[in-house]
């Protein structure tokens, strides 16, 4: 039987106590199933790095970045590592998540519907795809 992590789970908490206004926001929309009925979580653990928000079912993990995350090499490596554990990367700003919500909302849907490039990066939004990602609709 699979038990606890004691200091993984310690780690997560204290993530989650500590997020930002933008990171809140989003949650209220994400969870107890509110977006379309599917099920996130917050601050997640894949290998040694935590998502800001994940969902199991789509493989889909989605960070909110501040200004100081821009061209950040440790972002990048992070990413490359959890799009090799089969997850797709989703990325926004802070600033879009609190003034555009519902623009967010709708990105994550389609990156959830498999309707997204397989790879964007542009000023707004960031997103990787994992191996297998448009391949299949849910």
């Amino acid at each position: 039987m699979r038990g606890p992590e004691i200091t993984t789970t310690k780690r997560a908490r204290r993530l989650r106590q500590s997020d930002n206004d933008a990171e809140g926001a989003l949650w209220l929309e994400l969870r107890d199933r509110r977006l379309n009925g599917y099920k996130f979580v917050r601050q997640f653990p894949i290998g040694s790095y935590f998502a800001d928000f994940a969902c199991r079912e789509c493989q889909l993990v989605i960070e909110v970045d501040g200004s100081q995350h821009a061209g950040n090499k440790y972002d990048q490596t992070r990413d490359r590592f959890i799009v090799s554990h089969r997850w797709s990367m989703l990325r926004f700003w802070n600033v879009d998540v609190l003034k555009d919500r519902e623009a967010v909302l709708e990105t994550i849907l389609a990156a959830i519907e498999q309707r997204l490039d397989r790879n964007i990066d542009t000023h707004e939004i960031r997103f990787i795809a994992a191996e297998g990602y448009g391949e299949t609709y849910l």
